[in-house]
C-alpha cells in the first residue's frame, strides 16, 4: 500500500544515528527531502521498500543512509548481516544502470561509509577488470555495480552474492530501458531471500513490476512524485526555428552563458560535432555518448560538474548518467523520440528543489511531432518563432548567471582548433562572449561561476573514479578557480553503450 510521505523532520527525529547525521550536518545537509523523510522510518527499521520518484527528488541518500548504518550496525540490524565482510563476498550491494550513475552513487555513499568504518568501491565495465578484482579480494563491504561486469565477476567467480544483506535496485525503469532486466534477475537470485531490499524506480512499467513482486518482501511503496509530472521549478519554452542555420545560431547563443547548460542530441555524431563547433568558437564543450571510452567520459563529466567546461552535448543514452548540481539550462537541441526522454533529459535542472529552464527547438518538419510529445509530457508551453538575437533567446542565455552565486573566473583560454583527434582541450570556464559573430547576443555573462545555491542536497564532486578512492559529499557542485583541464572527447568508436559492456 502506498504511504503518504510525512511532513519534513530532522534526521535525527527520522531515527538517523547520530553519527552520520553530524556526519550530514557537517557538509551543510540538515533538512531531509520528502522522499527521505517518508523512507527512513522504515528502511532503517530493515523493511523492503518501494520507492517512486523522479531523478533529483533525493533518493540516493535516502538509500545510501539505511545502507550505511544498518551495515555498521548504528541501528538493530538482527543477526542477518554479519559483522565482517569476507574477500569477494559484499555484505551490501547497489546496482545501476549506467556508469555515470555508479560513480555518483559512490560519491554519496563513500563519505558515510568512511565515517562508519566501511570501504565501498565500483563495478563496471569498460575499464581493466584486475584492479577491481583486487578490490574484492581485500574485501568491499559495498558494491556498487553495473550488472554486466558484476555478472562477469559473478561468472569468473571473483564475487559471490551469499553474504549480501542489504540490496539497492537504483533507476530500475532505466535498467528496463537499456534491456538489463533479465540479468537484473539473476543478479537479484543470487542474493539471500531473507536479505533487506530497496527498489527505486519513476515507473513500474516495462517489467518492474515484476521484479518487485519476485524479490520484495511486503514492500511498502512511497511516492514522491508521479512519473508523467513536470517538475513546479521547472520552466518549459518552445522555439520555433525556421530552417537548420538558423538554429545553429540560436544553439550558439544559448551556450554561450556562464552557468551550466546541458545539450542533447539525437544521435552520438550529432553530439560530437556540435561539442567541437561550439569550442572552436570560443565556447569550451564537451561530449557524452556511448562511443566514448569510460576515461574520456570520466574527464568529461568531472571538467562539466567542477565548472571546468560550461557545456555538456549529450545523448539520450547518457540522460540518466548525468547528476551534476547546477545545471540551469537543459536544451533539447533535437527533440526527443517520446516523452519519457523528454522528462529525462528534462531532468537534469531544476533539481533538489532549485530551479531551471528547458527549452526545445523545433524545425517546422517536427512541429506535429513535438505536439504529440508536448501533450503526452503534460508541457503546456506556448511555442514562439525565434532568431538568435531576439531578446528572450539571449535573456535565457544570459539570466541564468543571476540565479547562482559567483565567484571569479579566469578568463577562458580554450583552443580555437577542433582537432578530432586531439578532442577538446580548455583551460577555465567559457569566454565572455561566444565569439562566433553569430549569436548576436555578446552577453555571455561576466566570466563569473559557481553554483553556491543552498538546499540541495545532491552529492559528489564529479572526480570519484571506479577506484572509489576519491569522493566528496557536498551540497552543491562549486566551480574551481583556476586550473587547466585536458581531457579528450576522443573515444572508442566500436564500443557498446548498453548490455555486457556497461
Amino acid at each position: 500500500m502506498s504511504q503518504p510521505a510525512p511532513a519534513l523532520s530532522s534526521f535525527a527525529e527520522l531515527g538517523l544515528p547520530d553519527q552520520l547525521a553530524s556526519a550530514l550536518a557537517s557538509q551543510g545537509i540538515d533538512n531531509p527531502f520528502p522522499i527521505q523523510s517518508a523512507t527512513l522510518p522504515d528502511t532503517l527499521a530493515g523493511r523492503d521498500v518501494l520507492g517512486r520518484g523522479r531523478t533529483g527528488s533525493g533518493k540516493t541518500l535516502a538509500f545510501a543512509l539505511p545502507l550505511v548504518a544498518r551495515l555498521a550496525h548504528l541501528v538493530p540490524s538482527g543477526a542477518s548481516i554479519e559483522a565482517r565482510t569476507r574477500p569477494g563476498a559484499p555484505r551490501a550491494l547497489v546496482l545501476a544502470p549506467t556508469r555515470e550513475l555508479a560513480n555518483q552513487i559512490l560519491a554519496t555513499v563513500e563519505p558515510l561509509a568512511r565515517v562508519a568504518g566501511l570501504s565501498v568501491m565500483t563495478v563496471f565495465g569498460g575499464v581493466s577488470q584486475s584492479r577491481q578484482v583486487q578490490q574484492l579480494r581485500r574485501g568491499a563491504d559495498i558494491v556498487v555495480a553495473t550488472p554486466g561486469r558484476l555478472e562477469d565477476l559473478m561468472e569468473q567467480r571473483h564475487v559471490r552474492l551469499d553474504a549480501v544483506a542489504v540490496t539497492v535496485l537504483d533507476e530500475a525503469d532505466h535498467m528496463a530501458d537499456l534491456g538489463f532486466l533479465p540479468a537484473v534477475t539473476r543478479i537479484l537470485a543470487a542474493t539471500p531471500s531473507g536479505g533487506q531490499r530497496m527498489l527505486f524506480s519513476a515507473t513500474l512499467d516495462r517489467g518492474v513490476d515484476k521484479l518487485v513482486k519476485r524479490f520484495l518482501s511486503q514492500p511498502l511503496v512511497h511516492s514522491v512524485d508521479g512519473a508523467e509530472s513536470p517538475v513546479a521549478a521547472m520552466t518549459h519554452h518552445v522555439f520555433l526555428v525556421g530552417d537548420a542555420g538558423t538554429k545553429r545560431e540560436v544553439v550558439t547563443t544559448l551556450a554561450s552563458g556562464t552557468a551550466r547548460r546541458l545539450l542533447f542530441t539525437r544521435t552520438k555524431h550529432q553530439a560530437r560535432k556540435l561539442a567541437r563547433e561550439l569550442t572552436a568558437s570560443g565556447i569550451p564543450a564537451v561530449e557524452l555518448h556511448g562511443n566514448l571510452s569510460q576515461n574520456a567520459r570520466e574527464r568529461g563529466l568531472a571538467a562539466f560538474a567542477n565548472g571546468e567546461v560550461r557545456v555538456m552535448v549529450a545523448t539520450d543514452i547518457a540522460a540518466r548518467g548525468i547528476h551534476v548540481d547546477g545545471v540551469d539550462l537543459v536544451v533539447h537541441v533535437d527533440p526527443p523520440a517520446e516523452h519519457k526522454a523528454y522528462l529525462h533529459r528534462s531532468g537534469r535542472t531544476a533539481r533538489a528543489g532549485q530551479q531551471g529552464d528547458v527549452i526545445t527547438l523545433v524545425l517546422p518538419e517536427q512541429r506535429r511531432d513535438f505536439q504529440a510529445l508536448a501533450r503526452a509530457a503534460k508541457i503546456s508551453a506556448q511555442p514562439s518563432s525565434v532568431k538568435a538575437g531576439d531578446a528572450q533567446v539571449v535573456a535565457l542565455a544570459g539570466r541564468q548567471a543571476d540565479r547562482v552565486a559567483v565567484q571569479d573566473m579566469p578568463a577562458a583560454a580554450a583552443s580555437r582548433n577542433p582537432d578530432a583527434s586531439a578532442g577538446v582541450r580548455g583551460r577555465g570556464s567559457a569566454p565572455r562572449n561566444s565569439g562566433s559573430g553569430r549569436s548576436g547576443s555578446g552577453r555571455s555573462g561576466s566570466g563569473r561561476s559557481g553554483t553556491g545555491r543552498s538546499g540541495s542536497q545532491k552529492t559528489g564532486s564529479g572526480k570519484s573514479s571506479g577506484s572509489g578512492r576519491r569522493s566528496a559529499m557536498t551540497q552543491v557542485a562549486p566551480a574551481r578557480p583556476g586550473g587547466a583541464a585536458r581531457f579528450s572527447a576522443q573515444g572508442s568508436r566500436g564500443r557498446r553503450s548498453g548490455g555486457r559492456a556497461a
